[in-house]
């Protein structure tokens, strides 16, 4: 249990632009997607899936955020265009949690969307677990119909998060973290 609490007060987020290879891949990478399924799920609806981006694939969902920006921006300076393709290119692994929440008869849709979120933040503790570092971005592509249309995304389905997983080439100083008396309160007190 020690290991798991030092591993909790440790996790943080490594930034895309500091993850390199390795990353998970083949039975890693099926395990860490194990992991990540082990989540608080009320109904056992599995309201979420997940899109893997690894080699060239990578390079054409690149291509695909490329796009949409200079559609979204059609006076943008080439650089603009390359900064945003870079989005998907820095981590060796990427991993789309996408959520499938809908309406239902006993469950809301609320902790259907709750829980694609605990699917993301388990993925990015097991991956620390593992030996890898990770960051939960979203970006404005995580809202562009086009893009989530072309990366396979149903009307219905939203991005919770795309999880950038690789190695750590440094990590950044750690940020300051809320003081629990601005943030708890206790009920009937």
């Amino acid at each position: 249990m020690t290991d798991t609490l030092s591993l909790l007060k440790l996790r943080r987020s490594v930034p895309p632009q500091l993850l390199a290879a390795p990353g998970p891949e083949g039975a890693q990478l099926d395990e860490l997607l194990t992991i990540a399924s082990r989540v608080p799920d009320h109904g056992k609806l599995v309201p979420w899936r997940f899109i893997v981006f690894t080699g060239a694939a990578r390079e054409q969902a690149a291509d695909v955020v490329a796009q949409a920006f200079r559609n979204r921006n059609p006076d943008a300076a080439e650089d603009q265009v390359a900064f945003e393709r870079k989005r998907l290119l820095h981590a060796p692994v990427i991993v789309a949690v996408v959520s499938r929440a809908a309406p239902h008869v006993k469950i809301p849709q609320w902790e259907q969307e709750l829980t694609a979120g605990a699917v993301c933040m388990t993925m990015l503790v097991a991956a620390q677990a593992m030996g890898f570092a990770g960051c939960w971005l979203t970006n404005w592509f995580s809202f562009d119909r086009s893009v989530l249309a072309a990366f396979g995304l149903e009307a219905e389905e939203r991005v919770a998060g795309f999880i950038h997983l690789g190695t750590a080439s440094s990590v950044p100083p750690d940020r300051e973290r809320p003081v629990l008396a601005d943030i708890v309160s206790h009920y009937g007190a």
